[in-house]
């Protein structure tokens, strides 16, 4: 009870936070990790090989991967690229060990936490956007 009463006289030194009201002015810890996302820049481009790096990394397998293999338009070889980032959010632990494991930093954790839902189904993402591809100068 002191200390409750203490914090009625020193108001600037209350760290709770009143969560959902302050939702506009809400400050999370930089070293939060909320989920797996992959970046795109603005010509929808990823630095996604393809590798399976972080599939591999991941200790319950929350990532799966699916590759295809393109053909090169300028030497005409076969190259593996990214099909499908399938991200399974209901199994992961946000342990950071994709993130660590990935050679190109394509994926990284983000600062979202609200992934309350009524459908388990909408927790599985696909992290690749909708026509995009490597960026170039990325192996």
């Amino acid at each position: 009870m002191k200390r409750t009463g203490y914090y009625f006289t020193h108001h600037k030194e209350i760290i709770t936070q009143q969560y959902p009201d302050n939702r506009d002015t809400l400050v999370l810890p930089e070293r939060f990790k909320g989920e797996v996302v992959m970046i795109h820049d603005e010509n929808n481009e990823h630095a996604c090989t393809g590798c399976t790096a972080c599939e591999l990394a991941c200790p319950n397998a929350t990532i799966k991967i699916i590759t295809k293999f393109d053909v090169d338009a300028e030497t005409g070889k076969k190259k593996k690229a990214i099909d499908t980032f399938v991200y399974h959010l209901e199994l992961c632990t946000m342990c950071n060990l994709c993130v660590e494991a990935c050679p190109t930093g394509a994926i990284k954790m983000a600062q979202t936490f609200e992934h309350s839902v009524f459908d388990r189904s909408q927790l599985t993402k696909t992290l690749n956007k909708p026509g995009s591809k490597i960026r170039a100068g990325v192996e």
